[in-house]
């Protein structure tokens, strides 16, 4: 594990690894029984920036608006400025080190709103601390398939819960639309298309630097930001608005199209794909390493493409969304096609299907709180009923990597079932 002193590896360090390390093991080991409804959850914090301020406020809102019996306990960032402000506001205990935060035993559930290439390897140091997690997509950055795998498994191992923080599977359209599909409705799935509009480059608007002056040190883990990305010199403005550098971070690829294919793999229930390709790159906004425009093609082994288009240039207003900036799935099937208008569910038969046309009322809208809650009420039950489950996660972000590193190769990604690996 990268040492976290920001100054090379030293005696101290090595112990104070070993001894959290020691911690959280213990903490890891039998498995979590069921919970009453009224016992209190502690979910602590690993991210203090602007999305984690989401999340501390949807665990504000069940425990204060909903009276659910949930706590926010503990806060860590390696950055104390964030750090402090966050524990200040909220109360509870304040880390630098997630390990630290992780051997906590009020931390109940882990929340990781960390940059893209720190998810994976803290939720897994959460899950075989014996925490369950909400981690924040993208799953991995676009280079760590391998954590991906690893994510899955130890999960699977330990017995813990991670929900992936694509919140729009807590909408009910998708979950009737599956249901329908399985029931035959559509016939055989064939094809698919989603994808993301919005405006936004990540730059000084859309990720202030919070001091200009900032520098490593103790109030600063600059070898704790870069994990296992490049080793680079400090550069404020890779710190604070890494969305724009590739080393951690993937354009709408992995930031915005977890949110649009994670229901449309649930829907057509396919798993891993056959093959990729993609096209892309920064056609708007050139002074960021990563695309603001991706579009990508996924053929899956049950005969079925999915078309994901994006682009961060432009939201044509034009085209219907679900939730900001979504496009609206479309499924297709032999029989016929299912997407959403307002508040239905529409069916529409092919070309010489008799079915009748049909419309379905929608149960409940996405809501971000309503996906905490699932959650947690499954760290009560231990039922794995999770909105959008680690497999999920893993089989979306499986895609999302092989169209990645399809369109830096200009090549086509092919997945091998048997091995488990990506090949380009």
């Amino acid at each position: 594990m990268t040492s976290e002193s920001g100054s090379g590896a030293t005696r101290r360090d090595f112990m104070k690894a070993a001894a959290l390390a020691a911690a959280t093991a213990f903490v890891g080991g039998a498995p979590r029984a069921a919970r009453g409804a009224n016992e209190r959850l502690g979910v602590g914090f690993i991210g203090c920036g602007g999305r984690a301020g989401s999340h501390t406020g949807m665990i504000k809102h069940l425990k204060e608006q909903q009276g659910y019996p949930v706590d926010l306990v503990a806060f860590c960032d390696v950055y104390r400025p964030r750090m402090e402000r966050a524990a200040k506001e909220h109360g509870g205990k304040a880390y630098m080190d997630h390990r630290e935060l992780l051997a906590d035993p009020k931390v109940d559930v882990v929340c990781i709103a960390t940059p893209d290439h720190i998810h994976a390897p803290q939720a897994i140091d959460a899950v075989k601390a014996g925490k369950d997690v909400y981690v924040e997509k993208p799953l991995t950055h676009w280079r760590q398939f391998e954590l991906a795998k690893q994510l899955a498994a130890e999960a699977k191992k330990a017995g813990r819960l991670v929900q992936v923080g694509s919140q729009g599977m807590s909408d009910g359209a998708w979950h009737q639309m599956r249901k329908l599909v399985q029931d035959g409705l559509i016939g055989q799935p064939i094809h698919a298309e989603c994808g993301y509009f919005r405006v936004g480059d990540w730059g000084e608007r859309g990720m202030p630097i919070d001091d200009k002056n900032a520098k490593p040190g103790p109030d600063l883990n600059w070898e704790a930001f870069l994990g296992d990305s490049p080793k680079r010199d400090f550069d404020v403005s890779r710190f604070f608005r890494w969305r724009m550098y590739e080393d951690y971070a993937g354009g709408p690829c992995t930031d915005l199209f977890p949110h649009s294919l994670s229901p449309v793999v649930s829907m057509l229930g396919v798993t891993f794909p056959s093959r990729a390709v993609a096209t892309g790159g920064m056609f708007r906004y050139t002074e960021r390493e990563v695309p603001d425009t991706f579009n990508m093609f996924i053929d899956y082994p049950e005969k079925i493409t999915v078309a994901v288009l994006g682009t961060q240039g432009n939201n044509d207003p034009t085209i219907p969304g679900r939730g900001a900036g979504g496009r609206i799935p479309v499924i297709r099937g032999w029989d016929g096609s299912l997407t959403v208008s307002g508040k239905e569910i529409h069916f529409a038969p092919a070309d010489g299907c008799k079915k009748p046309r049909q419309t379905f009322p929608i149960e409940h809208a996405e809501n971000n709180v309503d996906h905490w809650k699932n959650l947690l009420d499954c760290t009560k039950t231990r039922k794995n009923e999770l909105n959008a489950p680690i497999e999920l996660g893993y089989h979306v972000q499986t895609a999302l990597i092989m169209g990645y590193l399809a369109m830096k190769q200009g090549k086509t990604a092919r997945f091998d079932t048997e091995k488990q690996q990506i090949v380009i």
